[in-house]
This record gives structure tokens, sequence and C-alpha cells, in this order.
């Protein structure tokens, strides 16, 4: 069996100039609840983007007009469809605190809102096919995450999938049931979505940091990478 990999397709290259998308690889981690140090990073972290957005239209942030501008340039109305770190900034901003759903899934969260940029976790224990970011033909299958309702994207819109079940529609707006980080979740791949003004120091500099979180919190085998034109592509295995 060949080994399977994550990439991205050229198209999105080619439509979003400058994008990068950071891959965090983890092995053998030991998932659960978060730990009381976990929940406050957590709760740190609103409190960050509290400070950073109060009293601005968090639609004009430099850091959330660049995914707005790239949801429209999909024909998708951001007002209607926010990407992740939009939506959850604007939960922060009103106060409103994220659950803890478990060490994985509020480790992502954490550095998504401390760095205000769109980051999505997909379990690998049951991944029989790549997983690949790219323009959806429209036929593809995706049950949103609770929900049992079964929707297929619009044909050009990115997604990412597993052959044709998509594990995240809009490119950084939902995940769907099929990936779901689960407390017995003992592989994950992580992927840290940058688009300018964010540079690609940058997201080599949040990978790094979210891969020495894992360490700390989960243990495991961790490894990164950094997919652009020329490295469309990665390795998922151990």
């Amino acid at each position: 069996m060949e080994p399977k990999i994550c990439a991205v397709a050229p198209e999105v290259f080619e439509r979003f100039p400058g994008y990068v998308r950071g891959l965090v690889i983890a092995h053998g981690v030991t998932n659960g609840p978060s730990s009381p140090e976990l929940v406050e990073l957590l709760r740190a972290a609103e409190a960050s983007v509290r400070e950073r957005l109060r009293g601005q239209d968090v639609a004009t942030h430099p850091l959330i007009a660049c995914w707005r501008a790239a949801f429209k340039a999909q024909g998708i109305k951001p007002n209607d469809f926010r990407c992740s770190v939009e939506a959850m900034a604007r939960r922060a901003l009103k106060d409103q605190q994220l659950p803890s759903i478990n060490a994985l899934v509020d480790i992502g969260n954490i550095l998504s809102l401390r760095h205000l940029v769109p980051m999505g976790g997909h379990s690998l224990d049951h991944a029989a096919q790549d997983y690949r970011l790219r323009p959806a033909s429209g036929r593809e299958s995706f049950v949103p995450f609770g929900s049992d309702q079964t929707e297929h994207p619009e044909p050009g819109e990115i997604i990412f999938a597993e052959g044709e079940v998509v594990l995240t529609r809009r490119w950084s707006w939902r995940q769907a049931n099929h990936s779901l980080t689960l407390p017995e979740t003992t592989a994950i791949e992580y992927n840290v979505d940058g688009l300018p003004p964010v540079t690609r120091a940058e997201v080599e500099a949040i990978c790094a940091e979210l891969g020495d979180m894992l360490a700390r919190h989960c243990g495991g085998r961790v490894r990164l990478a950094l997919l652009g034109p020329e490295t469309p592509g990665a390795s998922m295995e151990p």
C-alpha cells in the first residue's frame, strides 16, 4: 500500500498566490479531557482576541479580511459563511467562552485564536485515502458536524476531502463528522492556513509552536511540513 499524503491542488495556489498550508502530523498521541493548564490557555487566547479586536470592525482586520476576500472570490458570501477563525473571534468578542472539547481540539483552537489564522484538525485513525485541498466537482458528499444530513459542495468550491468525502467545506468553514477528533484519537493531522499578509515564516513558526504543545500535552511523534507550489504534498504516515 502506498503511503497516504496530504496535498494541495495546483489550482488553489494559482488562484490564491502566496497561500501556504502548514501541516502538523502526530501519531501515538494520548488525547482526553484538557488539563486545567490547557483550559487556562484557551481562556487567555480568547482574552487576547478581545484585546486585539475590541472596538474594531472585525471584517476589516487584515487577518480576517483576507479570508473574506478569498470566500468572495469563490462566490461565497462571507457574512453568511464565516471562516472558522472569524466565527471564533466574534464569539470571543461577545464574551462567549468556547467549550473545552478535548486536548487535541483545544490546542488547535488556542493557537488559531492566538494567531488569528484558521486551523483544522482531522483524525487519521481511520484514514484510507489521501487528504486533498482542491476544487470540488459537486458530486462529493458532506455530513456537517452535528448533523446526519448529506450535502454536496458547489462545483469549484475549495474543499478538503478524503476521496469523495468532504472533510471541510468552503476551505476553512465547517468540518464534517467523518474525521472528528475524539477522546480516543491516536493520530491527527492539523492544517494551518496562511493567506497574505500571513507569511510562510509565520506559518512555519505556528506549526513549530503547535508541535511543541502537542509534545508537552499529548506526547506522540510529531512531524511538520509546509505545502506550497513547489512542495504541494507531504506524507501523513508515522
